[in-house]
Parts: C-alpha cells; structure tokens; sequence
C-alpha cells in the first residue's frame, strides 16, 4: 500500500521513537517539540516515509489553532500532498502531573497556585485538536493527577505486556541499551486516554521478573535525574508498544476532504 500521501502527528515529541513503525511503512511523520532546532531535521526510512522534527511551542494555544488550520489547508506548508491524516499522538510534558513528583507539588503551588491545572490544560488541548480532526488518537502520560483534573484514562500498560512485537534480531534498544532492557522487559505503568476510534493492541508481553524489583528495572531506575536528557529517556515510547500501535491502527486514516465536509 501506498502510504506516501498520508501523515501522522506527534505533539510533544522529541525523540520519535513512536513514529519509526509509521515511517518505515511510508508514512511522512510530523515531530512537534519545542526542543527541536529552528532549522528542523528530517530523518528518512528505506520504506519511502520520513520523520519531520518541527520547532513548536505547544504551550501556546495559538500555536495548536495555527497547526489545525495548516492541516486543514491540506498540509501544503509541510511539503507534502496529502488526502489523509493517518494517526495523531501526544506526550505532554508529565513533571507537573505524575505522582512520582507529588513530594515537590506544594512548593510548586506556593509558587503558582493554578500549575496543574495549566499542565491539564495542556493534555485537554491535544484532544480537542485530535477531536477537531476527527482522527484516532491516544496521549500518553504516566500515573497522575490527570485522573482527578482532566478525567481516567482509557487504558493502562506496562512496556514488557508488548515486547514481543519486537523481532528478535531487533531485541537491544538501539539507542539507549544501558537504560532501557531488552525487548522492553521492564515494568512502567502508563495511561492513555484516546479517542475516535483507537484501538488498543493486543498484547505480546515477554518475562520481565528477572529485572530487579519484580520488573522495575535497575536501569530505568537510574533516570530519575532532572537534566533533559533523562527526561527524554524516560517520555520515549517504549519500542513495542509503538509497533502494536501502529499494527493495531494503521487502517484507520481519515480522508481529509471528509473531515473538512463534516462527515464520518
């Protein structure tokens, strides 16, 4: 299949781990984070697909309502002639939200009373984007206060349940082999909440109960640091969750022209 006309949409996103799947089979991917460089950098897959790593601050809501209008206008500004929007996905920032900094949330709300709920908004955000476009979607973040300020997530998953969707000769992690196991055999609870006709992968999991702490890798644990790099780590998709996802939704992309008529 031809997949050269179709893109899919990832917002704070700096490593594009969970758009490799989609680019490999062709698809032109859009990377928006506020780290990447003004220049851009576009990565290229033997497949025919490409990863576009876009310069946006996604904090700024205007910055959202311009993205909508340049994806409605039929992608032209983005260099690609397109029909259909495939996918979309997002990682907002979780330092403000996860349990695992709620030692630090009182200090931060002598500061700023309203700091979640501003890191809220930034989750709610992405879905009236994705929603806007009508394409399947799901954001990412780990256990946090979105539960009570936003609404449950859909779903909940940990690394090692997809790992087996990881060929074997595929089994180090090419970038990060020192933090992250193998075949993503490690526990992470993660939520996601999604929205127009995602749908959850079946899971593949592999044994994680050699890793210490029953699957809590030792090697995850080390990234508990504030630098970026770390951060970064740490938001990165796991691998086979990434491919699952794209096995599980690639069929689903939305005509463009349907969207802007108001059909389904």
């Amino acid at each position: 299949m031809d997949n050269s006309n179709k893109i899919v949409i990832s917002l704070y996103d700096y490593t594009g781990e969970a758009l490799i799947p989609w680019a490999k089979a062709g698809y032109t991917c859009l990377a928006f984070d506020i780290q990447h460089n003004e220049q851009g950098k576009i990565q290229m897959f033997d497949g025919g697909g490409r990863i576009e790593y876009i310069k946006k601050d996604l904090h700024n809501i205007e910055n959202l309502h311009s993205l909508y209008d340049r994806l409605m206008a039929g992608v032209q500004a983005f260099g690609v002639t397109t029909k259909e929007i495939a996918f979309a996905m997002a990682f907002p920032v979780c330092t403000d939200l996860a349990v695992s900094g709620a030692a630090h949330f009182e200090a931060k709300r002598k500061i700023d009373p309203d700091f979640q709920k501003k890191a809220a908004d930034y989750a709610i955000w992405c879905e009236e984007l994705f929603t806007a476009l009508k394409v399947p979607f799901f954001i990412e973040n780990p256990v946090s206060v979105l539960s009570s300020l936003w609404r449950k997530p859909d779903y909940k998953f940990h690394p090692f349940e997809y790992g087996d969707y990881i060929p074997e000769h595929l089994a180090k992690h090419p970038k990060w082999p020192e933090y992250i196991p193998a075949k993503d055999a490690y526990r992470k609870k993660t939520c996601l909440w999604t929205g127009n006709d995602f749908q959850m992968p079946e899971q593949k999991p592999v044994d994680c109960s050699a890793y210490y702490g029953n699957g809590y890798s030792k090697q995850i644990m080390k990234l508990g640091g504030k630098t970026q790099k770390t951060k970064n780590i740490r938001s990165a998709t796991p691998r086979g969750f990434a491919i699952a996802v794209y096995e599980a939704n690639k069929n689903k992309s939305k005509n463009l022209l349907t969207i802007m008529e108001g059909k389904t």
